[in-house]
Formats: structure tokens, sequence, C-alpha cells
């Protein structure tokens, strides 16, 4: 292809259109805010994603026109990422002769900050909450300020800051504000980026132009939300030769839907995807809620999670047990793969040089299927699996006519569990789980995996946790909640460990 012209990084930074030409890509927006602007309102707490101090509000167009407001960590966003964006930053949210926003304003009243440090970040999540025009009920404060660590104030009066914001109208400025904001983003269509000299970060707006800067540039470091990536500069302090980033493809951006099948390309958000297949793929919903939090899922993409071929990402088990197939592409050439096929070793994959991941293919749930996807983690929101497990079953009369079974955490790959499909196939649903049936998984699951012990779970509790969630499928797929006769077979020692480890994994 043909070089992209060079030019700087253009942006609304607090109302403010913005160019900036960085020699090095992997500057991150934190930094660049900080140390180059003396905007030192965003903290950096963690420099990996989790703590929020350092969350900033991005606002960005559809190709529709519609406008969304989404908390991001500016720790772990490199400064061409928000090309075409708005960022909004803890400095730009008070309105004329400093009057306080609502959000602020209801953290003063209601006592939401001791220290300060992490203040800024919770106004940031507010403020996007705030934005996106939410009812501010608690279920939907919880889970918006999942990314928000505090360890002085407590959550308390936080959380009662938020609902306290359902009854307050905008303030006009705030309005005027909004409107302005909205008609830069109308204005600004995406377009190539070509930036740095030191070390490029190269952006197309074209699917073919993508994939062939991709294959010119195999030495680059393909990029989309960098929730992962941006961690490999802050902690692990690599030097990439440059960036290929996918996200300023428009198509690239939108799940297309066929009558079988959902197609989820390279530049598809968690968020995105949250919010179109939730209702297609109920444990799906419930598995996003727990992964990451809102800024992770704002900028992460599930093309991007399943490229990472992580061991204990959530996605693969769910995709491996749904029997997902992957597009591969290079140049204009694409292949497709079944997803069990594309993970042959740890932080390895079936993918030639200069070859990427343009989508996932995931098939609809047919009448006689039934899908589970259950993970085990230490605390609920924000963790990693020290378990993932996610069952698909296909039954005919209450027998299992077919299985796929996804497992992550347990072996250096995500990974299907072969030999414990095989032992389920035939097995009637409406039968009591007994003593025979359990030898059988155990010696099954054995065969399929040899966990590691590491610092979130030994390996017999792996072993174990993948057979309680196993059951718990099972037990899930004969009635719509787990039935204690169904553990009719099992010594009441048993019977109590399956029970409290089946609530454990709710």
């Amino acid at each position: 292809m043909t070089a992209l012209p060079r030019r700087p990084v253009k942006f609304l930074l607090n109302g403010i259109e913005t160019t900036v030409d960085p020699d090095r890509a992997d500057i991150t927006l934190l930094n660049w805010l900080r140390q180059d602007r003396g905007m030192t309102g965003s903290k950096e707490g963690c420099a990996e994603g989790d703590c929020g101090a350092c969350s900033v509000v991005l606002a960005r167009r559809d190709d529709k026109g519609t406008i969304s407001h989404q908390a991001a960590n500016a720790c772990i966003l490199f400064l061409p990422m928000i090309d075409g964006l708005s960022v909004t930053t803890v400095e730009g949210i008070a309105g004329p002769d400093g009057v306080l926003h609502p959000v602020q304003d209801a953290m003063v009243t209601h006592h939401g900050s001791q220290c300060g440090f992490c203040t800024p970040g919770f106004i940031l999540s507010l403020f996007a909450g705030w934005r996106q025009g939410m009812a501010w009920q608690r279920a939907e404060i919880e889970e918006l300020l999942a990314g928000n660590l505090c360890r002085c104030t407590g959550y308390g009066p936080i959380v009662t800051a938020a609902l306290s914001l359902a009854d307050v109208a905008p303030p006009e400025w705030d309005s005027g504000r909004q409107e302005a904001e909205k008609n830069w983003l109308k204005a600004h269509n995406k377009t190539d980026l070509n930036t740095g000299e030191e070390q490029p970060f190269i952006a197309p707006t074209t699917r073919s132009d993508l994939s062939h800067a991709i294959a010119d540039h195999p030495q680059y470091q393909i990029i989309a939300g960098a929730t992962d990536i941006g961690l490999w500069v802050t902690k692990q302090h690599r030097k990439m030769d440059g960036f290929i980033s996918v996200m300023q493809v428009e198509d690239l951006a939108k799940i297309k839907e066929t009558k079988d099948h959902f197609i989820i390309p390279a530049g598809v958000s968690h968020a995105e995807a949250h919010s179109k297949l939730a209702a297609d793929y109920p444990p799906l919903d419930a598995l996003w809620q727990r992964f990451g939090s809102a800024q992770v899922r704002a900028s992460g993409t599930v093309c991007g999670n399943i490229a990472n071929g992580s061991p204990i990402g959530d996605l693969a088990p769910a995709f491996l047990a749904l029997g997902a197939d992957l597009t591969l592409q290079h140049r204009d050439e694409t292949r497709v793969l079944p997803i069990d096929q594309f993970f042959l070793g740890y932080q390895k994959q079936d993918r030639k040089q200069g070859e990427w991941l343009a989508e996932v293919t995931l098939p609809k749930l047919a009448t006689d299927e039934k899908f589970y996807a259950l993970k085990i983690s230490r605390r609920f929101d924000q963790d990693i699996s020290a378990v993932m497990g996610a069952f698909c079953l296909k039954t005919d009369g209450g027998k299992i006519t077919n299985i796929r079974i996804g497992f992550g955490g347990m072996a250096a790959i995500p990974s299907r569990a072969p030999k414990t499909e095989q032992a389920l196939l035939g097995h009637d649903l409406t039968q009591p789980i007994d003593a025979e049936l359990d030898a059988s998984l155990t010696a099954a699951l054995d065969q399929d995996f040899t966990p590691i012990d590491d610092v979130r779970a030994s390996q017999a509790y792996r072993q174990h946790m993948a057979k309680n969630l196993l059951i718990k499928a099972l037990l899930a797929g004969a009635s719509d909640a787990p039935n204690a006769d169904m553990l009719a077979g099992f010594s009441d020692q048993t019977k109590a460990i399956l029970e409290t480890n089946m609530g454990a994994a709710e």
C-alpha cells in the first residue's frame, strides 16, 4: 500500500481543539496530561487500568451520528488512540467561574471524598453516567463504579452521592457544552492517521489498507484497546517498533447479524458486544458484567481478547463452548479457522506473519441447546479467573446428544475437554448424578487437564472447581435452578461441598 501521509493527532480536550505530533506513540494519555500539559488532576495509582484514579471520559460518534460517553483508563491509553475523540478530564468538569458540576456537588454534599487521590476518577465515572443519561439506580451505579477503588471514604457515601443525581436537572451551561462537543464530533470524521518518526502509529480507515499495512510492517504491534498492551509499556517497559491500530476502520466497529450467526469484527469493544449480544446469550451478559471494569470494557475489544491468547481470558472458553469461528486475514485474502484450532501453546496461535484476526463468528443458539458460562474468582468485580468454565449442551428428550466444554485457567491455553465431553454423551439430565458418573467425570477431567499451582489457585482446587462447575451446568440443564435431589448419589460431605461451591459460582 502507499504510505499514509503523516499528520498530527487531533482531538477535543475539555472543549478545546488540540493537536499533538508525538515522536513516540507509546506515551500514555495520562503521562502527556500530567507532564506535558500540567494537568495533574488525573492520578496514577496502579498504571495497569485497575484502580480508576486516572479515569477520563471519552466521547465518540458512530456512523449513525450517535454520541457515546465512556470512562476510560488514561494510564494505559496511548496518546494517538484518542485521535478524533473528545476527552474530558477532571479539570474540565466545573462550570463558568468554577461553579461545581452536579456530580462534583453531590460528592461534596454527601461527603464522598477524604484524601482525594481517587476522587477525580470517581467524578469522571459519574460524569460518564451523567452524559449517558443514567437512571441512577443502585445496581447500575455499582457496576459503573466497579473500576474505581477507594481506600479511605468507603463506597457508601459515593453511592449515595450518585443516587442523589436522579433528581438533578442539567445546568444550562452543561447542556451547551454537550451541544458544542456534539457539533465538533460531527464535523470530524475518522481519517487515516500516521504519526511519529521514532515510533510510528499507523491507523488506516479501510480494512484493505489496514490489512496491507499489517502485512507490510509485521514488526509493528497490532493494537485495538491496549488494555493489555498498555501494560507491556507501563509494567514491562517493552519498546515496540511501532503500532498499527484497527480502531479507525468504521466497518470493524459494528456487529453484523445473519440468520444463524453474529459476526464480531476486530474493532468491536466489550461494551458494544455486551449491549448487542446479552439478550441472545444471557450467560455472556452475566460474564461481561464481571469482565474487567466499565473503563476496560469501553476500550478493550472482543477480538483483542481472543488474539491475546491468555490462558485465563474469560471469553475464549465461552466461545470454545459456542463453537465460534475466527476469520484471519492477510492482505486481501482470508481464511476461516475453528477457534479450538487457533490456540497452539502458551502465547502461541495459528496466526502467520502479517496475518490478523479480522472477526469472530458466533453461532446463534438452537432451541435444543443450553449454554452456561461460570466463573470462579476471589472477588466478583474486576478479577482474573481462577477457573472459567463454559458449557453448551444439545439435548433430545433430556439426553445429551452433543456437548462442547471450554475451560480457562486449567491449561497453558484456553482449551476444550474432549475426554469429558465424550464421557457425557448420552447422559440423561433427568437422572440423578450418582457416584459412578462423578467418578467418570473426575477421571475424564484428570485426563483432559493437569492444572498448575500458582498464586490464584492450587492444582487440586482447580480440578475440584472444574468438576463442580460442570456439575452445576448439568444440574442447570435439568432444571431452571439446581435441584438438591440431583445430588442423591453423593455422601453428605460431598453434597455440602458441592452446594457451597455452586452457590459461590453464582
